[in-house]
């Protein structure tokens, strides 16, 4: 009875003298509140700022092609060129399909299409437009021509293309802008892609000894 007695004290002492678990507890860290979060993560939807680039950028390309197109509409007849400088010529053609004359003769298609696209775009870019600072570029460049181009299929039925290089279909700015900004957007997002993988080898190779 005296051993199991001293038994208990000694357990009992024991398990008073023990040092207590401290839990690093943040509320919200995670659905059990118990497992801190290291890392923070950062919002990447977009800002004023990247909704202003994209927008201005996008009402600038608008505006651009749309000037252009107004210039060789009302200075050349359909058909007719010009030879400016080496293989380029200023062609005035109409083009019914999409860039470089591809799907012609299915506007209906086409404005479908083109309209999808944009709305599409504008999706991503409200979640990720602070992604990377070349986003609103890339996007506002793909979204102006994109919206330039649809404004004369739905007007006209037709797009006024006009730079002429001889070895490739006629184009005009907006198409310009659109193929500019999908490089600059594959850029960005290759991009965005490696940083994080740069930043996780410059960590283990700090942690090496």
């Amino acid at each position: 009875m005296g051993v199991a007695v001293h038994r208990l004290q000694a357990e009992d002492r024991a398990a008073v003298t023990e040092p207590v678990r401290k839990l690093d507890v943040r509320v919200g860290s995670s659905t059990d509140a118990l497992a801190p979060v290291s890392v923070a993560q950062r919002s990447l939807a977009a800002g004023a700022w990247q909704w202003a680039a994209l927008v201005s950028i996008a009402l600038a390309a608008i505006a651009a092609d749309q000037l252009t197109k107004h210039i060789v509409t009302s200075t050349l007849a359909l058909d007719e060129g010009t030879h400016v400088l080496g293989p380029l010529w200023i062609h005035h053609v109409q083009n019914s399909g999409i860039a470089f004359g591809l799907f012609a003769s299915a506007t209906a298609v086409v404005i479908v299409l083109t309209g999808g696209a944009v709305i599409w775009m504008l999706i991503y870019f409200a979640r990720s437009g602070a992604r990377h600072p070349v986003l609103p570029v890339a996007l506002g460049l793909v979204i102006g021509g994109s919206l330039s181009n649809l404004l004369d299929r739905v007007r006209l039925g037709h797009v006024t293309d006009f730079i002429d290089l001889r070895w490739w279909p006629a184009f005009n700015l907006a198409d310009s802008f659109i193929v500019i900004g999908v490089g600059l957007l594959l850029a960005a997002l290759v991009a965005a892609e490696r940083e994080p993988r740069r930043r996780r080898d410059v960590r283990d190779a700090a942690a090496r000894p």
